[in-house]
């Protein structure tokens, strides 16, 4: 119930053990028929720096001002890009069932990292769709990025910060039959 999204996180990233934790974390969420339809790719340090040229490039050739844009890779320590890959093929497999398997897989490293007393956010924006971030991280034409999950440590008094509004469960639930 204390989970909450950190938009930036300076300092120093956490050893690669501890997002070795959250990445075990993600890969044990549920996936119909065990298709596993993810991989991550880590970013850190210069890869950083890469992400924010690709990202860039590919907001100055959609002719847009990239002013800023580099920083953006750099609001935390690590990036972890969340890659999907849906196995349409599989006879059994439902579409939409390899969506919410990302989904939650990423849900999955988001609690471990707050478990971890890390920050973490996931963030998909423009980028996610850029050719050039795509070719940057590799991804394939069947694949598409998910999400961009920052991590790191939060800001001082980062747990002081108002948790956001959500809608009361109460207000978007239908009762049927007896609990």
């Amino acid at each position: 119930m204390s989970r909450r999204s950190v938009p930036k996180m300076p300092g120093d990233a956490p050893p690669k053990a501890e997002i070795e934790r959250l990445l075990d974390a993600a890969v044990r969420a549920p996936s119909h028929h065990l298709t596993q339809p993810w991989r991550f790719v880590v970013l850190s340090g210069s890869a950083l720096d890469e992400l924010g040229e690709a990202w860039a490039t590919g907001t100055e050739a959609s002719g847009k001002d990239a002013t800023g844009i580099r920083e953006k890779a750099h609001r935390a320590p690590v990036v972890i890009a969340v890659v999907a890959k849906p196995h349409v093929d599989h006879p059994k497999v439902v579409e939409a069932e390899e969506h919410h398997a990302v989904g939650a897989a990423m849900q999955n490293l988001l609690l471990a990292a707050h478990d971890a007393e890390l920050g973490a956010m996931l963030r998909t924006g423009p980028a996610a769709a850029m050719r050039e971030v795509r070719d940057y991280l590799g991804v394939k034409a069947d694949e598409y990025i998910a999400g961009l999950i920052y991590v790191g440590y939060p800001p001082e008094g980062d747990a002081e910060r108002p948790m956001s509004r959500r809608t009361d469960a109460a207000e978007v639930t239908e009762w049927r039959g007896e609990p």
